[in-house]
């Protein structure tokens, strides 16, 4: 929980709290794993300072096991589900909207479940608002799991060419198995070539790079802002021939129906069947402080919350 905004590390403290009474009306989630993104650290810092409410709890994503239904959803008792757009998920217990939990299909593994919403529904979504058949396409922060995932989907869409600008080098045999043409972000000259030939880029991390791409871009290209993983805003040094688009996935969350939201897990879970996500560390809950460490530092294994209790 943080009750004010600064440097997650700082501001982050584990709480113990009284458990509040069971809602008749809503699912109650006993965590098993949540993972620690850039998208949850942020927040901490006080980036959306204007539309979070404090004392909050961390994180957006995860899963669990029902521990409490509506009499109406009784079957989902001691289901696995992703119990998601309610409060933080960083907590042993999350009550959440019952047209809004996930359902997780046996055939998908806690570890990938506890992933399959920040990173796989934002890159699903760019993809449908964005189509890339034909398409050449550049990636900036190409070593993070939402542009892995664009990269890899682009490419079964039927992109003619995925090369993305990585910033460790841990990163580049994983983006060379993914067919993706690798740029180190130290090759600026070799990233606005890119740029020039690219069709459609995807830009995670704002700042110096993401300025340079979309300054090398032709007329009648797309320049795709979708995150600001270097902590500065896109300033190009003349007007852009690209044209630019801003993605958030939380505008998209805000006009979509319960029904639409279940369908595009019902096409995440395909996806993600045959797809492999980077490797995971687990922490336990206690040791949130190094989770979160290993989470500021580029090239490690994703870090990952486990909560450890009898559920009841």
């Amino acid at each position: 929980m943080y009750r004010s905004f600064g440097a997650p590390t700082e501001r982050l403290r584990l709480e113990t709290l009284a458990l509040p009474p069971v809602n008749p009306l809503q699912i109650r989630v006993a965590m098993t794993v949540a993972p620690v993104n850039p998208s949850d650290l942020i927040p901490i810092t006080g980036a959306y300072s204007h539309r979070i409410q404090l004392p909050a709890v961390a994180g957006y994503e995860g899963m669990g096991r029902v521990i409490h239904a509506p009499q109406t959803q009784a079957q989902l008792i001691g289901r696995r589900v992703l119990p998601l757009r309610g409060t933080g998920t960083w907590q042993s217990y999350v009550d959440c909207d019952p047209d809004l939990v996930v359902l997780v299909p046996d055939t998908i593994s806690d570890l990938v479940a506890a992933r399959a919403y920040i990173n796989p529904l934002a890159a699903l979504t760019m993809l449908d608002a964005f189509p890339v058949a034909g398409k050449q396409v550049l990636l900036s922060g190409a070593g993070s799991a939402c542009a892995e995932l664009l990269g890899r989907w682009a490419l079964e869409q039927g992109a003619a060419k995925v090369q993305g600008i990585y910033r460790s080098e841990s990163r580049v045999k994983r983006l060379v198995a993914c067919g993706i043409e690798p740029i180190s972000i130290d090759d600026l000259q070799t990233a606005r070539a890119a740029a020039r030939e690219s069709d459609l880029a995807f830009d995670a991390l704002g700042g110096p790079v993401g300025s340079s791409v979309i300054d090398a871009m032709r007329d009648g290209t797309v320049f795709v802002g979708y995150g600001l993983l270097s902590g500065q805003s896109i300033r190009p040094s003349r007007t852009p021939r690209a044209g630019y688009r801003r993605f958030h996935l939380r505008d998209t969350l805000a006009t979509m129906t319960p029904g639409t939201w279940q369908r595009q897990f019902l096409r995440l879970w395909q996806a993600l069947l045959h797809t492999e996500l980077p490797p995971v560390q687990l922490f336990a809950i206690d040791d949130w402080q190094s989770a979160v460490e290993q989470a500021l530092r580029p090239g490690t294994a994703k870090p990952m919350l486990r909560f450890d209790r009898a559920e009841s």
